[in-house]
């Protein structure tokens, strides 16, 4: 990755340094002056922070600290030994994402903090201020009286200054797949949420929330809290005190011990992160949590991870055309290798290879095949899962070397598949195999998955334990130039520009929901919340392009609550650099709606969002890398909009030839969801257009310069 400096300027200096305890308040701004953070000790010392915008109370007085095992608390009896301000400006680029220049612009104060008890231990707070947001991390430096801590919890507080309209999921140890809840701060219940029918795994043990969770207050400004940088670590719930208007930070535990996280001194905690924005939109734009993460590590990657756009061998099973397992078992009561072909099995060569000549011809880089590699007769339902995937050893019914040699000689790549059942040991056994394989094949990408309750018992998908199992597959799969799409994750906290074959992730209630789950799907309005909140986190899989919104030849019960234009549009609105066709092929087939799915971008120069109301609706534009190419996605949630796009983004004295894919004047998500409208027009950036939009609907325009 080629990095760009602007300026860096780091001016340090020793505002104090001396063993009296300071009372005074110390305060620090952003770089424009918007948001300033003051750090203060009460009087027992315990370290407290608060945030403003604009003059104006964000975070009231909160305090900070730790809880840990066998030794006394560190949160009080502090008094400030020394601290350093400084100043950072710099320009990165992306290898690949929403835009490729990043301004990475923030002054930083570091606390350093030492108890007044004859124990005599350190601590030091670091604050970074930019002007769309704060982070704050602890750091525990080298000292004679701390070698180990055992973390049984740490306690962030964020003190809110009012009862705010939350968007949120509940605080789940296990999953991040729960609906969005809509509700004023007062009145979150993430208890209700538990034991979900539809979930693989789920442990709600607090009234908590999970991140980010994004807020909206009285006077309209947006607040979304989340972390960064997340290494070694727990993950960070967010416990609610309902009456106060106070939430905690809560880490992610497990059965096997009595402490959250282990870690020998020094080290870092990750980045606890609040961005702020009067435009919800400004929320997507904002780059904080990338920007907190370390620069690349892996050097240039563009050989090996590429953007793209696939289609595969996955919608077919979730509605029931074909299975994972070439027996079509699924016995759960009993352990048997033996193998009868049933007819029904997906991951054929042959199959394989008729997603490969669709895609040749439709512009799309490569083909996921799930339910390739023996063992899914029984990889879910039994205590003991350990041994039962293997991670090179391919069905006798599907010729993995055969369906990449056929891949190449059409110029389409193959998307590896691991699903684990959450069987930790195992993966770990055969990664190294597993990887070895897919470079000796030339495959440069997989999607893992961590369906089921983690094995060690005890153990929970978002503990300390299992974030190192993630972040060390990332890091091992570099070593074979291989990238990473996780499924069932730990979530996304920005470390895609430190590794970036950490190309995407679902951590979130994703598409599949929709042709299976018992409680209607996922409503109108997901999305344009998912767009506000997970997605500021990071890339989402969530598998648009679903043309046959009804299936009711597989399915009666289900379907995709949005309508075709919606799907067309969540190509640039849900952002991922792999973007999947999820559909069944023979959907697409003579569909004139596919040629936006084969003409839109997946990597991207700029991105601007041009309205967006969290929950209600948003509109994105995105620009092509390699081209000078735009594309725009709008979406809206339940309720039919009419909004009025101005075009003033484009490039000037340039003329666009523009296709949009609008939704019909009968369109509906549920009474008429196929119903489109193409056409073609001429726009530049003085032209202002309206656009109508059905209820779950959308648009989706593509526009080419004519030049």
């Amino acid at each position: 990755m080629k990095y760009i400096k602007l300026s860096v300027l780091i001016i340090a200096f020793i505002i104090a340094s001396c063993t009296k305890k300071q009372s005074k308040e110390i305060m620090i701004a952003s770089p424009n002056n918007t948001i300033e953070i003051k750090f203060n000790l009460l009087e027992n010392g315990e370290p407290t922070y608060l945030v403003n915008y604009k003059n104006n109370e964000v975070i009231k007085p909160s305090t900070l600290g730790f809880d840990l095992k066998d030794q006394p608390s560190l949160k009080e009896k502090f008094e400030i030994i020394n601290t350093v301000s400084s100043n950072f400006n710099e320009t990165w680029q992306m290898p690949w994402g929403e835009q490729l220049d990043v301004v990475n612009n923030y002054n930083e104060l570091k606390v350093e903090l030492q108890e007044t008890s004859k124990l005599k231990r350190k601590l030091n707070i670091i604050f970074r201020v930019f002007d769309d947001g704060i982070g704050f991390r602890y750091e525990f430096p080298e000292q004679e009286n701390l070698k180990e801590v055992f973390i049984t919890d740490e306690n962030t507080q964020f003190n809110l200054t009012g009862n705010h309209l939350v968007w949120w999921t509940p605080g789940d140890w296990d999953i991040y797949e729960h609906l969005f809840n809509t509700t004023k701060f007062s009145e979150i219940d993430a208890l209700s949420k538990a034991n979900h029918p539809n979930l693989g795994q789920t442990y709600i043990p607090l009234n908590a929330v999970n991140t980010p969770v994004t807020m909206k207050t009285a006077s309209g400004l947006h607040l979304s809290f989340h972390e960064a940088a997340l290494v070694d670590y727990a993950d960070m719930t967010l416990k609610v005190d309902t009456t106060n208007f106070r939430m905690t930070s809560g880490l992610v535990g497990s059965e096997n011990r009595d402490y959250k996280v282990a870690r020998t001194v020094p080290f870092e905690t990750p980045w606890r992160t609040i961005q702020i924005a009067e435009k919800a939109g400004d929320l997507i734009e904002s780059k904080l949590i990338v920007n907190l993460n370390e620069p690349n590590k892996l050097g240039d990657v563009s050989a090996w991870v590429k953007p793209t756009k696939y289609t595969g061998i996955w919608w077919e099973m979730h509605l029931g055309k074909s299975t994972w397992d070439m027996s079509a078992q699924q016995d759960m009561t009993s352990y048997t290798t033996e193998l009868k072909p049933h007819g029904k099995h997906g991951a054929t060569t042959e199959n394989a290879k008729a997603f490969i000549d669709f895609s040749a011809k439709n512009n799309i880089g490569a083909v996921l095949v799930e339910g390739w590699n023996t063992g899914w007769e029984h990889w879910i339902g039994f205590e003991d899962r350990e041994g039962v995937f293997d991670f090179v050893t391919p069905y006798p019914d599907y010729d993995l070397k055969e369906v990449v040699r056929y891949g190449k000689e059409k110029g389409v790549e193959i998307i590896m598949h691991h699903e684990t059942s959450a069987a930790i040991q195992t993966y770990e056994k055969q990664q190294d195999t597993a990887y070895a394989l897919m470079q000796s094949l030339g495959i440069h990408a997989v999607k893992t998955g961590y369906v089921g309750k983690i094995l060690p018992k005890g153990e929970y998908h978002h503990g300390q334990y299992m974030v190192n199992q993630y972040n060390n597959a990332v890091i091992k799969a570099a070593n074979y130039q291989v990238a990473i799409n996780a499924h069932e994750p730990i979530k996304d906290t920005g470390l895609r520009r430190t590794y970036p074959n950490t190309i995407s992730r679902e951590g979130l209630r994703g598409q599949e929901f929709n042709a299976w789950a018992t409680d209607g799907g996922n409503p109108a309005e997901h999305l344009p919340i998912v767009a506000f909140t997970r997605m500021l986190a990071g890339p989402i899989d969530y598998t648009p392009g679903i043309f046959d919104i009804k299936f009711d030849k597989w399915k009666v019960e289900n379907q995709v609550n949005t309508t075709i234009a919606q799907q067309l549009a969540l190509y640039v609105v849900i952002y991922s650099p792999i973007q999947m066709a999820a559909d069944l092929i023979e959907n697409y087939e003579g569909n004139p709606a596919f040629k936006f799915i084969k003409d839109v971008g997946v990597d991207w120069q700029q991105t601007k969002v041009l309205n967006g109301e969290v929950g209600d609706f948003v509109t994105i534009a995105r620009k092509e890398r390699t081209s000078e190419n735009w594309f725009v996605g709008g979406i809206t949630d339940e309720n039919a909009r009419e909004m009025e796009l101005n075009f003033d983004f484009l490039s000037p004295d340039t003329t666009y030839e523009a296709i949009i894919y609008e939704d019909g004047v009968d369109a509906h998500w549920d009474k008429n969801p196929t119903s489109i409208n193409i056409k073609t027009i001429e726009i530049n950036n003085q032209s202002i257009i309206k656009m109508k939009l059905a209820p779950g609907g959308g648009f989706a325009i593509s526009l080419k310069s004519k030049k």
